[in-house]
């Protein structure tokens, strides 16, 4: 399985870059080659996240941190759906890249980490942390390419530095309920993303918002 997941990972990134070259294939076709690579990563992060939910104690749940100490938080993003459709389509690619770069290194922790988690489904969750990583970074390199063809202002990236220890927790309980809200922030992350991403595809195949 995470054979042919990178085998598909090399050959998006494969079709990207010939298109790219050739300008064989226009923008609102990258887009949505990338929008569907963004609604695989959000799918497979909730899927994690609702692994992992009926695992955590009470305890853990109290011991949870906010939402709002996400190391993205102080990225302002829009908050709803019409807020998005207001933002330019540069605004909407740099927003869409400056999360997805802040996580290279927080998934790296949580694919470290997953190895150590005291969970009946640590093997698969293990595996699909794997899958993020790979997916994360084609979908990375799929938005570096169209903010090359979008112009400087779709280049600008955000920098938000994950500050976290690299070491989730003593015990099982506190790894366990880190973990998740680690992956917590990245699944609503993710989620922003992908949100992104549909609106920009939206635009490029001129369609109405309402359908977006």
């Amino acid at each position: 399985m995470a054979h042919r997941e990178t085998n598909g990972s090399k050959l998006f990134i494969t079709v990207l870059c010939m298109v790219a070259a050739c300008s064989a294939v226009p923008i609102s076709d990258l887009l949505d080659r990338a929008s569907q690579r963004s609604d695989t990563l959000h799918s497979l992060s909730t899927t994690l996240t609702q692994d992992l939910n009926n695992h955590i104690p009470p305890v853990g749940w109290m011991m949870m941190p906010r939402p709002s100490t996400c190391h993205t938080s102080s990225l302002q993003t829009p908050n709803d759906k019409e807020q998005a459709l207001q933002l330019s389509e540069s605004d909407l690619l740099s927003l869409a890249r400056s999360l997805l770069q802040a996580w290279q290194d927080p998934l790296v922790v949580l694919s470290n980490s997953a190895n150590s988690l005291v969970h009946p489904s640590q093997s698969s969750i293990s595996n699909k942390i794997r899958e993020l990583q790979e997916h994360s970074k084609s979908l990375g390199d799929g938005l570096d390419i169209l903010s090359g063809k979008m112009g400087p202002e779709a280049q600008a990236i955000s920098s938000l530095p994950y500050r976290g220890s690299n070491d989730i927790g003593e015990d099982s309980i506190s790894k366990l309920t880190n973990f998740h809200f680690l992956l917590s922030c990245f699944r609503r992350d993710s989620h922003k993303i992908d949100s992104f991403l549909k609106v920009l595809r939206c635009r490029a195949a001129k369609l109405q918002p309402e359908m977006c």
